[in-house]
């Protein structure tokens, strides 16, 4: 599976950015896909994750501002990023877990894109 990331540019806060993440390889495989962010000197925060039947999760920090979605054939993964803070800055990441892994908010995905980095300016 590969994934790549992109969208993601310089805004001021309260704006709104939209990322997507392209997604290519064994599709079929995945069952759960999410966005991760890292900013310098922070460690990397699980910011939304959607599973397989489309439940989606959210870390506090991003609840009721961001809206995680995908297309039906999971070829696209999406960021919905709305009232943007400043805390907001990271590099943005999207990964993916397959199939008969074992996952949860702590433990790694099994997939990992390249990331997009999202500035917001106060």
């Amino acid at each position: 599976v590969q994934l790549q990331a992109s969208g993601g540019g310089s805004v001021q806060a309260g704006g709104s950015l939209t990322l997507s993440c392209a997604v290519s390889g064994s599709i079929s495989s995945i069952n759960i896909m999410g966005w991760y962010r890292q900013d310098p000197g922070k460690g990397r925060e699980l910011v939304a994750f959607i599973n397989n039947g489309g439940g989606t999760n959210y870390g506090d920090s991003v609840k009721g501002r961001f809206t995680i979605s995908r297309d039906n054939a999971k070829t696209t993964l999406y960021l919905q990023m709305n009232s943007l803070k400043p805390e907001d800055t990271a590099v943005y990441y999207c990964a993916a877990v397959k199939y008969g892994s074992t996952w949860y908010r702590t433990k790694d995905m099994d997939f990992y894109g390249k990331g997009t980095q999202v500035t917001v300016s106060s």
